[in-house]
This record gives structure tokens, C-alpha cells and sequence, in this order.
């Protein structure tokens, strides 16, 4: 037996209806704040994500990078927000929108540990909104995550955010995280020595030093915003007040990504048994990573969340989607000719929009009337030779356990009346 690759796993049958629903949730959500999809390719050409600026442990460790036949060097997507602003550059599609407001659902690819609710494929569903420096855009887009959360029924959702800043503010903040650790040096794990003088910011990230007295003592973003940053992020918060999003400002939030700035954010809910790990998604503003993948110097801003998690936090608190569709009829004949005149009144079911089934398997009538059964059919159809004889059908209702003799001709009129559909 050949087993699933590690970190991966399979969405069965009786699961996948979720998924689907989730989705569906995700779509109408989108729609409503007039986002529209796109569906860019799994994998990349690799400077899509390994960009100089990009320094971060998902770029630097955890990719899954491969030469093709043609000795391309190629990358599966670890994240959704790259590949999607090299198709808005590819295919210009800034000429045509002075904002373009998109969102994607598909899975992307790390190299980490597999733990609960992390896996090495895991499924996204994010958004990007590009063109705009408008702080009233950050607060859509973070309304439109914390609406999305309230909408699952999920309680105490509320709103992490942080600023970085401009880039002058940013670099202000660099270099003291800079001057803050050199002193510590010694003692940082071997990363962590890396990233001081790469990208210092990454090491308020690690998983290794994440209570480290340096780490815990480090300056934050805040304290080196210059008075434009300061303003901008006063006016996305007055815009957040506005909308009545409950929200706390994170001096140390960071988030895990090196094109971030200004506005940083994530979003959590209050989740039984879920500890430190309340955090569903989030994402952030940034400046120049349009530029950076060959297009024209424009802002954008975005989110993405989990699919995985959030599945797993509405199990954890008991929430459920509707229930798997079941079959409107499920068909049971005794012959030949019987299964002739059923699969007529199969087709005819399913083109007037009933979900309708039937056994293939050749067994006898006991275990497709067993069958049947199993698959929590509304009504039962029974074509048998007395059936066949007069042209008609027995239907029975199997939450009433009632039955009848029904003419074949209107069978499946009657129980479109009957469903109300």
C-alpha cells in the first residue's frame, strides 16, 4: 500500500461537502465587497518568490523548488500574494482598473513540520486590492476579514493591528532592532545571527528565541514612526471606529513577510481548546512589491486565511455547515426491463433538477432496497413486475414510511410537489 506524502492529506467524501460550503461562504463574502476571482498557477517560475527583499524563513526554508525538464528552476507557491501580482503585471491589468480588487482559493505548498491545522499542502483564500493609497481601503479589507470570521458564527472576534510605517520609518526601526541585538549576539540562535544583519525584523519572528530577554525587551515599530506613518495609521483606525470593528493595536505584530508595510493585522476569535493558536489569518498593506516583480509603482493591500483552520476552529466550537446533500430518489428495479424504465425515470429526474440514484452493482432486490436505504434517499422509487405491468411506480417515503402506487408518468411530478420544489 502506497501512502499519502507527509504533511499532505485527503479531503474524503464525507468531509469534502464542508470544503465546498466554505468556499461558497468565502464567495459570496468576496462578491458582496465586490472583489472577483483569480486563478493563478500553482507553481512559478522561482524570482517570483525569491526576490531580494524577500528574506523571510518561508522564502529562505520552506519552499519546494525544482528544475524542470527545459532546466527551468521553478517554485511551488508557498503563498498566494506573489503569483498574484505577477499575473496583475503580466497581463496589465492597472490599465484597465484604476483599482483591481481580487481574491483567490487554492493550495500552496511549505516545507515545515506538520502539526494540527499545518500541513506542507495547505488550502488559502485570500484577497488583493491594488492601486490605492486610500488608509479607507485598509479598512475594508480588514472589515471584510473580520466580517468574514463573524459570518462563520465563531465568537469574540477581534482585530490585531500594527503599523511599520513608510519605508524611511521602517528602516528607522530596522536599524535600531539592529542596535538592540548586537549586544545579544552571542547568545541568538544560528538563525537569528543570520537575520541581524540581513533583516533583523525576522528575528521577532523565531520560533527559537521567541522568549529570549532581547527579543522580549526589542523596540517596536511604533516607537520609529515618522509623523506621516503616524498619521496614516490614526486615519485607518478612525475608519476602523467608524465601521464598529472591534479591534486592539499589537506594538510587536510584524507578520511573517518582508514586503509588509505600514499597516500590519491579524485577525482571531475566541476558540475552545485552541490556546495561543486563536489566530486565523491576516496580511497587510504593502508598497513596492508591484515594482518589485516588473510593473508600475503601485500600493496594494491583502489577507489570506487558512481554510484548514477554519474548519477546524468551527469543529472545536460546534458549529456546523447545512448537511451533506442526500439523494431526492434512489431507484430499485427487480429486472431487466424494470431497469430500463428506471434509468428513463433517472434522467428525467435529474434534468428536472433532483438529485437521483440508482444501484449498479447487479445485486438483488433486498440489497438495493438496502442500498437505498444507506444513502438516506427522501423517497425510494420500486419498479417490480407488478409495476412494469400497469406502469406505475411504488414510492415510498422513508420519513414517513408510507407508500403508494403512483402512475410512471407523473412519478417524478409528484414528488417535485411533494419536496416543494
Amino acid at each position: 500500500m502506497i501512502s499519502k506524502a507527509k504533511g499532505t492529506y485527503d479531503v474524503l467524501p464525507n468531509e469534502s461537502f464542508k470544503w465546498a460550503q466554505l468556499e461558497d461562504k468565502a464567495r459570496k463574502m468576496l462578491t458582496l465587497f465586490g472583489y472577483k476571482e483569480i486563478r493563478t498557477p500553482i507553481f512559478e517560475y522561482s524570482e517570483v518568490f525569491h526576490r531580494v527583499n524577500e528574506q523571510s524563513d518561508m522564502v529562505t526554508k520552506e519552499t519546494y523548488d525544482f528544475l524542470d525538464k527545459g532546466n527551468r528552476q521553478l517554485t511551488l507557491r508557498p503563498e498566494g500574494t506573489a503569483g498574484v501580482i505577477r499575473s496583475f503585471v503580466e497581463n496589465k491589468m492597472h490599465v484597465q482598473n484604476n483599482l483591481c480588487k481580487l481574491y483567490y482559493i487554492g493550495p500552496n505548498f511549505r516545507y515545515e513540520r506538520p502539526q494540527k491545522g499545518r500541513f506542507r499542502q495547505f488550502m488559502q483564500f485570500g484577497v488583493e486590492a491594488i492601486g490605492s493609497n486610500d488608509s479607507a481601503l485598509d479598512a475594508e479589507v480588514i472589515g471584510l476579514a473580520y466580517s468574514f470570521i463573524k459570518e462563520l458564527g465563531l465568537k469574540g472576534v477581534k482585530v490585531r493591528i500594527n503599523s511599520l510605517g513608510d519605508n524611511e520609518s521602517r528602516q528607522n526601526f530596522k536599524e535600531a532592532l539592529t542596535a538592540h541585538f548586537m549586544p545579544h549576539s552571542e547568545t541568538l540562535c544560528q538563525d537569528c545571527k543570520n537575520r541581524l544583519d540581513k533583516n533583523p525584523l525576522r528575528i521577532l519572528d523565531c520560533k527559537i528565541d521567541n522568549e529570549h530577554e532581547a527579543v522580549l525587551s526589542a523596540p517596536t515599530p511604533q516607537d520609529h514612526l515618522n509623523a506621516a506613518s503616524r498619521e496614516y495609521f490614526k486615519s485607518v483606525l478612525s475608519y476602523l471606529d467608524s465601521a464598529d470593528i472591534t479591534y486592539e493595536i499589537a506594538p510587536k505584530l510584524v507578520r511573517g513577510l518582508d514586503y509588509y508595510t505600514h499597516t500590519v493585522f491579524e485577525i482571531e476569535a475566541d476558540i475552545e481548546g485552541f490556546g495561543a493558536q486563536n489566530v486565523l489569518g491576516g496580511g497587510g498593506r504593502y508598497q513596492s512589491l508591484v515594482k518589485e516583480l516588473g510593473g508600475p509603482d503601485l500600493p496594494g493591500i491583502g489577507f489570506a486565511f487558512g481554510m484548514e483552520r477554519l474548519l477546524l476552529a468551527m469543529e472545536a466550537e460546534l458549529l456546523s455547515f447545512s448537511s451533506e446533500p442526500t439523494p431526492d430518489i434512489f431507484l430499485v428495479a427487480t429486472s431487466h426491463e424494470a431497469r430500463l424504465e428506471a434509468i428513463k425515470i433517472l434522467f428525467e429526474a435529474r434534468n428536472k433538477g433532483l438529485i437521483a440514484d440508482m444501484d449498479y452493482t447487479g445485486t438483488n432486490f433486498k440489497s438495493q432496497f438496502k442500498a437505498a436505504l444507506k444513502s438516506n434517499s427522501k423517497y425510494i422509487f420500486i419498479i417490480g413486475e407488478d409495476e412494469l405491468a400497469n406502469l406505475t411506480v411504488a414510492i415510498k417515503n422513508t420519513e414517513t414510511q408510507e407508500q403508494e402506487q403512483v402512475p410512471m408518468k407523473i412519478a417524478v411530478r409528484t414528488v417535485i410537489s411533494a419536496l416543494g420544489k
